[in-house]
């Protein structure tokens, strides 16, 4: 049975010239040419002219048109834009106002030569966006090795079914990976490990080995079950993953099993950050952006504006 995808009509590309944004292009395009059966597709192109560099406007416009020249080459609709502001607001009041299914940016952008901080803006993006984000890192490379990331979360089964229905290249492997918790009983050799302390001063009940042996296996069983309901969904949609259980630091051991099976995208459900909470530091999801030697692609449920 082949895979049937559903398009991404709309793609929202912001560009400012940087490495990491002309991967990000060419990523697009690669993408756009996997939709080219779908008369809707378009891709938004968006510069951000800030305003302390207004009289550089022609500056700005040429990754801009350089993006647009490379697309439209590959028969892909596409418009473009250049807005005067600050890039994060402009990027995510862009995106509101025009309903994107896909919001596009690199990793990180020009700083000294034209002042659009897009590292920053990057990470600011894909914690307010109100639908997924794809993070493009440097240098550009087509993507072959895909690592879905669960937790058994509603949020996870929307990213695995989002994965399930991106449009890839044949042959791309897919690896689905379910991060346990670190070992949550506490034994006196363990803390005494960590604290250098005598027996004697350890005043804590006596857990057994068989204890820790069965609260061990009932995590692996937990873990094995949130691990066989995500891969239910790439199954039903043709799609055979390898299957891994890891335990730890969820974002560390992703990080780690991304670079040694030479990852080239990782996709993770995230719920992003509303605005009061923007301060908080140290989820998976900021972690994986920052962190991470791959693109990243953090899949969030459309809401409506009223939201």
């Amino acid at each position: 049975m082949s895979r049937v995808f559903t398009p991404i009509h709309r793609v929202l590309l912001a560009v400012d010239g940087s490495e990491h944004s002309h991967a990000a292009v060419q990523t697009v395009r690669d993408l756009a040419l996997m939709s080219a059966n779908c008369p809707d597709c378009q891709v938004m192109v968006l510069g951000v002219l800030p305003s302390l560099e207004a009289p550089s406007h022609s500056v700005f416009l040429v990754p801009l048109n350089q993006a647009q020249r490379i697309l439209s080459e590959h028969g892909i609709k596409v418009s473009s834009e250049l807005i005067l502001g600050y890039p994060t607001e402009v990027i995510l009041n862009y995106a509101a106002a025009n309903r994107p299914d896909l919001i596009v940016i690199g990793a990180k952008g020009l700083r000294a030569t034209l002042g659009i901080l897009l590292g920053g803006v990057a990470q600011q993006v894909v914690e307010h966006a109100t639908c997924p984000v794809l993070v493009i890192r440097s240098p550009y490379r087509q993507i072959h090795n895909i690592l879905i990331v669960t937790d058994g979360s509603e949020f996870s089964h929307q990213a695995v079914e989002f994965c399930a229905n991106f449009p890839l290249p044949p042959g791309t492997s897919y690896h689905l990976l379910h991060v346990m918790p670190p070992q949550s009983l506490l034994t006196p050799d363990t803390l005494a490990q960590v604290w250098n302390l005598s027996d004697d001063s350890l005043d804590l009940p006596i857990v057994t080995s068989q204890e820790v042996e069965a609260e061990t296996e009932a995590v692996r069983i937990a873990g094995q079950a949130v691990l066989d309901d995500s891969n239910q969904i790439l199954v039903a949609h043709d799609i055979q993953a390898k299957n891994t259980l890891l335990r730890g630091d969820a974002a560390t051991e992703i990080l780690q099993y991304a670079h040694n099976n030479l990852i080239d995208l990782i996709i993770a459900g995230s719920r992003g950050l509303s605005q009061v909470q923007s301060w908080l530091i140290g989820s998976v999801s900021r972690k994986l952006v920052h962190y991470g030697e791959c693109s990243v692609l953090l899949v969030k449920q459309q809401q409506s504006l009223t939201e």
